[in-house]
Formats: structure tokens, sequence, C-alpha cells
């Protein structure tokens, strides 16, 4: 069998923990600002961790190789 390919968006936007999980960045911050909260902009600093499910799909299909 061929190796699997890692997906290339998948390798700029997400990193795998030492605990295994997944962590990407805070989405929705890109334009728009003036119309969100100050409190949602405080809360969108840095990165997130994935959720299970969407964990789940990131490492079995798009990183076979980062576990």
């Amino acid at each position: 069998m061929p190796k699997m390919k890692t997906k290339s968006s998948a390798k700029k936007r997400f990193k795998v923990s030492a605990n295994g999980r997944v962590i990407a960045a805070q989405a929705g911050k890109r334009h728009g600002m003036i119309k969100r909260t100050n409190k949602f902009i405080r809360k969108a600093r840095g990165t997130q961790v994935l959720s299970k499910p969407d964990e789940k799909i990131v490492k079995r299909t798009m990183m076979p190789y980062a576990r």
C-alpha cells in the first residue's frame, strides 16, 4: 500500500498537542470586528481545542500520521 497523504491545508491550520488534542486558531476574527462585542473579541484570542467529533475528522482523514 502506498503512504497516505496529509492534506496541505490541514498542515497549516492544525497542530496536535502533547495530549493528542487538535489545536486550531479561533474562527470569526478575520473581518467585521466592529460588529463584534468586546466580550467576543476578548474570548476569541489565541487558539482553541477542537471538539471530539471535529478532532476525529481531522485526525482520520486530513492528518493520518499526526497521532
